[in-house]
């Protein structure tokens, strides 16, 4: 039986990053354990249109049909499985992170299930990847982020690129989840790979930037 992931979803904006990343693991048989804030439930409401009223409901609505598993903890269940070092799990992913969470992390509050969740990855040394969106960035940001990189947290900042070509916005939210995949070692086809054939001329720029 495969360990589960762990996905975490805060109030900053960029919901659908977290969204795509659960729908490609879960159509890959990934098994989920998946963390939303109430600020993360209005940013969802907000962006997506999601009715943050009937949680459960709208969760089994978006994910019910995939292959693999999702399994919704509340924020506030200090008590779920994933507070404990002992539920063994394959990392966590952050997506979108919010500079406050990222602050708790950083600072060991623990605050709610989510920040307790992210503490059990560092205490047991298992992946943590921390996706932020906020900007600009002044120094209390960039000093949280620095700390918790220097722990061996994986930074992926919620930074678009064209060098693919992307002609929606969907293709731009496919990058950076596929950018989180590369870091767990989940195989995608996402993106087209720099130095990789072009989909219509079976060739590759070389003035293509990276």
């Amino acid at each position: 039986m495969n360990k589960p992931w762990v996905v975490g979803i805060t109030g900053a904006s960029g919901a659908a990053y977290g969204v795509r990343l659960c729908l490609y693991l879960l159509s890959q048989g990934e098994d989920i354990h998946l963390l939303v804030t109430d600020a993360g439930w209005r940013v969802l409401k907000e962006e997506l249109g999601w009715d943050a009223a009937r949680r459960k409901e709208t969760l089994d609505a978006q994910f019910g049909s995939a292959p693999g598993t999702l399994r919704y903890h509340p924020i506030q269940d200090i008590g779920a499985s994933t507070a404990s070092g002992s539920f063994q799990t394959r990392g966590m992913i952050i997506i979108p992170c919010s500079m406050g969470t990222l602050s708790g992390i950083a600072h060991g509050a623990s605050d709610n299930l989510l920040e307790r969740t992210a503490d059990v990855m560092l205490k047991e040394g298992r992946p943590l990847i921390i996706v932020p969106r906020e900007t600009p960035l002044h120094a209390i940001h960039l000093e949280n982020m620095l700390k918790l990189a220097r722990m061996g947290v994986r930074i992926i900042p919620a930074m678009p690129a064209f060098y693919q070509g992307p002609q929606t916005v969907s293709d731009m939210v496919d990058f950076l989840v596929g950018k989180v995949l590369d870091s767990i070692g989940v195989e995608h086809e996402l993106y087209k790979r720099w130095g990789m054939p072009d989909a219509q001329h079976g060739t590759t720029d070389p003035n293509q930037p990276q």
